[in-house]
């Protein structure tokens, strides 16, 4: 996206049928900080006037990083009205047994 001729760049960006939104993503190698939470909303808030249609809601914002301050994002995050999450992703899955723990749990859980 070009906002008075200087460039910015989402990593991923997706639109969910379902939904009837647009889906953006933004990968991040180290820690969130609080001006990627601000770089999301300026691209949510670009996305919902430039890119949206009629029909459409308005769109998701997904920050995935190696690291999450849980008050740092509840800080920054408070009071923005879009819609932003922000995760820890892992770099590997847990091994086959843990996974079956889970997928029992949940359907132990569940049932």
């Amino acid at each position: 996206m070009s906002l008075r001729n200087r460039h910015f760049y989402i990593d991923l960006v997706f639109y969910h049928r379902i939904l009837k939104c647009f889906v953006l993503i933004d990968l991040k190698i180290k820690q969130v900080e609080h001006n990627d939470i601000g770089q999301m909303n300026l691209y949510l808030n670009y996305f919902k006037s430039e890119e949206n249609v009629e029909d459409d809601n308005e769109p998701i914002g997904i920050i995935l990083s190696a690291e999450k301050d849980e008050v740092l994002v509840e800080y920054a995050t408070s009071g923005i009205s879009n819609k932003i999450f922000v995760s820890k992703y892992q770099l590997y899955l847990p091994d086959k047994k843990e996974l079956q723990n889970k997928v029992k749990a949940i359907l132990d859980k569940e049932g």
